[in-house]
């Protein structure tokens, strides 16, 4: 049986301690390191920051600093302005003042009586617009109706009643100043007269209506509706 060395058991253990010492050092040594540079890093960024905010304030003083000179100027241009007005002012009499105080409302009250002059000739025109396009609608809704009691006025004799009822019809319209045009021996006019049949004679100088198919209706130069017409042309033409 051999014999137990107590003495290097214990040596054993010691350099045992001794290698797992080194590495736990090791590591906290590292992890020291590390906080050591992640510290200088937000430090860093900090200073970065501050910078930063310095230059945007520094840049916003500037703005401020302009925009006080601009208002100083705008006031200062103000003030000499209305300085120099007091000054006219004080240089007049009362009566002078006066005066001149009542030129200043004339010339309001003109400006603002031509203001209305203006007004109350935009409102009569659209006035007088609304009114003709209602009658327009009225007299084009009622066309074929007009046609049919002048083709009973040429080709037969009406009873007195109905004769009454055409002539209050036309009354009417005429009260609107609504014109009924196209008779024969009237010279024909284009902008007026539709022609729906050129009829050559021999005899005649100008084109003229020979006959009226349809009358024509307007409301002062507005033309409703031509009227429709058979024209007499020269035979050369």
């Amino acid at each position: 049986m051999s014999d137990f060395n107590t003495n290097e058991y214990l040596q054993g253990m010691e350099d045992s301690d001794s290698l797992d010492v080194k590495p736990a050092e090791d590591s906290a040594k590292t992890s020291a390191q590390s906080s050591d540079q992640d510290a200088e890093n937000v430090n860093r960024a900090e200073t970065d920051d501050a910078q930063s905010d310095a230059n945007v304030s520094a840049d916003s003083a500037d703005s401020a600093d302009s925009a006080n000179i601009a208002n100083s100027s705008e006031s200062s241009e103000s003030s000499e302005s209305k300085d120099n007005k007091d000054a006219d002012d004080s240089s007049l009499t009362p009566l002078g003042k006066a005066k001149k105080e009542a030129a200043e409302y004339l010339e309001a009250l003109q400006r603002e009586r031509a203001e209305f002059i203006n007004f109350r000739n935009r409102s009569a025109k659209e006035q007088d617009r609304f009114r003709q396009h209602g009658i327009i609608d009225v007299l084009t809704a009622l066309l074929p109706a007009l046609d049919d009691i002048d083709r009973i006025r040429e080709h037969s004799e009406m009873d007195d009643s109905f004769k009454a009822v055409a002539t209050k019809i036309d009354k009417a319209f005429a009260k609107f100043g609504v014109e009924k045009f196209g008779e024969k021996g009237e010279d024909f006019d284009p902008t007026k007269h539709d022609a729906v049949l050129h009829r050559p004679d021999p005899d005649a100088t100008k084109e003229t209506v020979d006959a009226v198919v349809e009358a024509g209706y307007r409301i002062g130069e507005r033309v409703i509706r031509a009227a429709r017409v058979v024209v007499s042309s020269p035979s050369n033409s």
